[in-house]
Protein backbone atom coordinates (compact mmCIF):
# COMPACT_ATOMS: atom_id res chain seq x y z
CA UNK A 1 0.00 0.00 0.00
CA UNK A 2 2.75 2.38 0.97
CA UNK A 3 4.63 1.69 -2.28
CA UNK A 4 1.49 2.26 -4.36
CA UNK A 5 1.07 5.61 -2.56
CA UNK A 6 4.70 6.61 -3.21
CA UNK A 7 4.46 5.75 -6.91
CA UNK A 8 0.93 7.14 -7.36
CA UNK A 9 -0.25 3.82 -8.77
CA UNK A 10 -3.88 2.71 -8.62
CA UNK A 11 -4.89 -0.40 -6.71
CA UNK A 12 -7.93 -2.64 -6.95
CA UNK A 13 -10.15 -2.64 -3.88
CA UNK A 14 -12.08 -5.89 -3.38
CA UNK A 15 -15.25 -5.56 -1.30
CA UNK A 16 -16.58 -8.82 0.16
CA UNK A 17 -20.24 -9.58 -0.54
CA UNK A 18 -20.15 -13.09 0.90
CA UNK A 19 -17.17 -15.33 1.65
CA UNK A 20 -15.41 -15.92 -1.67
CA UNK A 21 -17.56 -13.39 -3.59
CA UNK A 22 -16.17 -9.90 -4.20
CA UNK A 23 -17.01 -6.67 -6.01
CA UNK A 24 -13.89 -5.02 -7.51
CA UNK A 25 -13.51 -1.23 -7.30
CA UNK A 26 -10.92 0.31 -9.64
CA UNK A 27 -9.07 2.63 -9.78
CA UNK A 28 -8.49 3.37 -6.10
CA UNK A 29 -5.52 5.42 -4.89
CA UNK A 30 -3.70 5.34 -1.55
CA UNK A 31 -3.44 9.02 -0.56
CA UNK A 32 -2.27 8.97 3.05
CA UNK A 33 -0.59 6.73 5.58
CA UNK A 34 -2.28 7.35 8.94
CA UNK A 35 0.40 5.64 11.05
CA UNK A 36 -1.14 6.77 14.36
CA UNK A 37 -4.30 4.76 13.62
CA UNK A 38 -2.51 2.07 11.60
CA UNK A 39 -4.55 2.60 8.44
CA UNK A 40 -4.27 3.95 4.92
CA UNK A 41 -6.61 6.55 3.45
CA UNK A 42 -7.97 5.65 0.01
CA UNK A 43 -9.30 7.93 -2.73
CA UNK A 44 -12.11 6.44 -4.80
CA UNK A 45 -11.99 9.26 -7.33
CA UNK A 46 -9.13 10.80 -9.29
CA UNK A 47 -9.92 14.30 -8.04
CA UNK A 48 -9.68 13.22 -4.38
CA UNK A 49 -6.02 12.28 -4.87
CA UNK A 50 -5.03 15.92 -4.67
CA UNK A 51 -6.84 17.30 -1.62
CA UNK A 52 -4.52 19.28 0.63
CA UNK A 53 -4.98 17.11 3.75
CA UNK A 54 -6.81 13.78 3.30
CA UNK A 55 -6.97 13.31 7.09
CA UNK A 56 -8.71 16.69 7.63
CA UNK A 57 -11.18 17.23 4.78
CA UNK A 58 -12.88 20.60 4.35
CA UNK A 59 -16.72 20.47 4.43
CA UNK A 60 -17.07 20.65 0.62
CA UNK A 61 -14.39 17.96 0.17
CA UNK A 62 -16.08 15.73 2.75
CA UNK A 63 -19.48 16.12 1.05
CA UNK A 64 -17.97 15.26 -2.32
CA UNK A 65 -16.07 12.29 -0.86
CA UNK A 66 -19.26 10.93 0.76
CA UNK A 67 -21.11 11.19 -2.56
CA UNK A 68 -18.29 9.34 -4.34
CA UNK A 69 -18.25 6.60 -1.68
CA UNK A 70 -21.98 6.08 -2.22
CA UNK A 71 -21.54 5.84 -6.00
CA UNK A 72 -18.34 3.81 -6.17
CA UNK A 73 -18.69 1.54 -3.12
CA UNK A 74 -22.26 1.22 -1.95
CA UNK A 75 -23.98 0.93 -5.34
CA UNK A 76 -21.83 -1.89 -6.82
CA UNK A 77 -21.85 -3.76 -3.51
CA UNK A 78 -25.62 -3.28 -3.16
CA UNK A 79 -26.15 -4.56 -6.71
CA UNK A 80 -23.95 -7.58 -6.07
CA UNK A 81 -25.74 -8.48 -2.86
CA UNK A 82 -29.19 -8.05 -4.44
CA UNK A 83 -28.42 -10.12 -7.54
CA UNK A 84 -26.88 -12.82 -5.36
CA UNK A 85 -29.94 -12.92 -3.07
CA UNK A 86 -32.35 -13.08 -6.04
CA UNK A 87 -30.20 -15.59 -7.96
CA UNK A 88 -29.72 -13.11 -10.83
CA UNK A 89 -33.35 -12.89 -11.83
CA UNK A 90 -36.07 -10.26 -11.87
CA UNK A 91 -38.30 -10.74 -8.84
CA UNK A 92 -41.36 -9.93 -10.98
CA UNK A 93 -40.88 -11.65 -14.36
CA UNK A 94 -37.91 -13.97 -13.52
CA UNK A 95 -35.79 -12.67 -16.44
CA UNK A 96 -32.29 -14.09 -15.85
CA UNK A 97 -30.02 -11.85 -17.97
CA UNK A 98 -27.73 -10.06 -15.50
CA UNK A 99 -27.00 -7.19 -17.89
CA UNK A 100 -30.72 -6.42 -18.02
CA UNK A 101 -31.16 -6.43 -14.23
CA UNK A 102 -30.87 -3.61 -11.71
CA UNK A 103 -30.75 -3.50 -7.95
CA UNK A 104 -33.66 -1.21 -7.11
CA UNK A 105 -34.05 0.51 -3.76
CA UNK A 106 -37.47 0.14 -2.15
CA UNK A 107 -36.89 3.28 -0.08
CA UNK A 108 -34.70 5.60 -2.14
CA UNK A 109 -31.10 6.11 -1.08
CA UNK A 110 -31.79 9.84 -0.95
CA UNK A 111 -33.83 9.22 2.23
CA UNK A 112 -32.32 8.74 5.68
CA UNK A 113 -33.65 5.18 6.01
CA UNK A 114 -32.97 4.25 2.36
CA UNK A 115 -30.06 2.04 3.33
CA UNK A 116 -28.10 -0.06 0.81
CA UNK A 117 -29.10 -3.36 2.43
CA UNK A 118 -30.68 -6.43 0.86
CA UNK A 119 -33.96 -5.98 2.80
CA UNK A 120 -34.32 -2.57 1.10
CA UNK A 121 -33.72 -3.88 -2.39
CA UNK A 122 -35.31 -5.73 -5.26
CA UNK A 123 -33.79 -7.34 -8.33
CA UNK A 124 -35.75 -5.84 -11.21
CA UNK A 125 -35.34 -5.92 -14.97
CA UNK A 126 -34.95 -2.52 -16.62
CA UNK A 127 -38.64 -2.13 -17.58
CA UNK A 128 -39.92 -3.10 -14.12
CA UNK A 129 -37.33 -0.89 -12.40
CA UNK A 130 -38.37 2.12 -14.50
CA UNK A 131 -42.07 1.41 -13.85
CA UNK A 132 -41.39 0.98 -10.10
CA UNK A 133 -39.44 4.25 -9.89
CA UNK A 134 -42.20 6.07 -11.80
CA UNK A 135 -44.88 4.61 -9.48
CA UNK A 136 -46.56 2.89 -12.43
CA UNK A 137 -45.87 -0.43 -10.69
CA UNK A 138 -46.24 -0.99 -6.97
CA UNK A 139 -45.57 -3.91 -4.66
CA UNK A 140 -47.78 -4.42 -1.63
CA UNK A 141 -46.40 -5.70 1.70
CA UNK A 142 -47.78 -9.16 0.88
CA UNK A 143 -45.45 -9.27 -2.20
CA UNK A 144 -48.19 -8.76 -4.81
CA UNK A 145 -47.47 -6.69 -7.94
CA UNK A 146 -49.93 -3.91 -8.77
CA UNK A 147 -50.02 -1.93 -12.00
CA UNK A 148 -51.32 1.64 -12.17
CA UNK A 149 -55.05 1.66 -13.11
CA UNK A 150 -54.62 4.11 -16.00
CA UNK A 151 -51.86 1.92 -17.42
CA UNK A 152 -54.10 -1.14 -17.12
CA UNK A 153 -56.73 0.60 -19.29
CA UNK A 154 -54.21 1.73 -21.91
CA UNK A 155 -53.91 -0.08 -25.23
CA UNK A 156 -50.43 -0.27 -26.74
CA UNK A 157 -47.94 -2.86 -27.97
CA UNK A 158 -46.83 -6.21 -26.59
CA UNK A 159 -44.38 -4.77 -24.04
CA UNK A 160 -47.18 -2.96 -22.22
CA UNK A 161 -49.51 -5.96 -22.40
CA UNK A 162 -47.03 -8.75 -21.55
CA UNK A 163 -44.37 -6.79 -19.66
CA UNK A 164 -46.64 -4.78 -17.37
CA UNK A 165 -50.38 -5.44 -17.57
CA UNK A 166 -50.02 -9.24 -17.28
CA UNK A 167 -47.86 -8.76 -14.17
CA UNK A 168 -50.77 -7.20 -12.24
CA UNK A 169 -51.64 -9.51 -9.33
CA UNK A 170 -48.52 -11.62 -9.71
CA UNK A 171 -46.59 -12.72 -6.60
CA UNK A 172 -42.90 -11.86 -6.38
CA UNK A 173 -40.26 -14.56 -6.71
CA UNK A 174 -38.49 -14.09 -3.38
CA UNK A 175 -34.98 -14.92 -2.19
CA UNK A 176 -34.63 -18.36 -0.62
CA UNK A 177 -33.22 -16.92 2.62
CA UNK A 178 -35.91 -15.20 4.67
CA UNK A 179 -33.34 -12.67 5.91
CA UNK A 180 -32.82 -11.49 2.29
CA UNK A 181 -36.50 -10.80 1.60
CA UNK A 182 -37.81 -7.24 1.29
CA UNK A 183 -39.01 -5.72 4.54
CA UNK A 184 -42.82 -5.49 4.75
CA UNK A 185 -42.57 -2.08 6.45
CA UNK A 186 -40.46 -0.73 3.59
CA UNK A 187 -42.83 -2.17 0.99
CA UNK A 188 -45.80 -0.65 2.84
CA UNK A 189 -44.20 2.80 2.85
CA UNK A 190 -43.35 2.57 -0.83
CA UNK A 191 -46.78 1.11 -1.71
CA UNK A 192 -48.40 4.17 -0.09
CA UNK A 193 -46.38 6.34 -2.52
CA UNK A 194 -47.59 4.19 -5.43
CA UNK A 195 -51.25 4.55 -4.36
CA UNK A 196 -50.89 8.30 -3.81
CA UNK A 197 -49.45 8.69 -7.33
CA UNK A 198 -52.69 7.38 -8.83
Amino acid sequence: MRRAMELGLPIILLRTIRPGIFVPIFPVYVVADDTDNRRFILALDESLRFVSNPLQLKPAEREYAERIVKQRLHQPEFRGRILLAYQTQCTICTLRHGKLLDAAHIIGDNKQHGLPIVQNGLSLCKIHHAAFDANLLGISPDYVVHINRALMDEIDGPMLRHGLQEMDGRLLTLPARASDRPGADRLAERFDEFRAAG
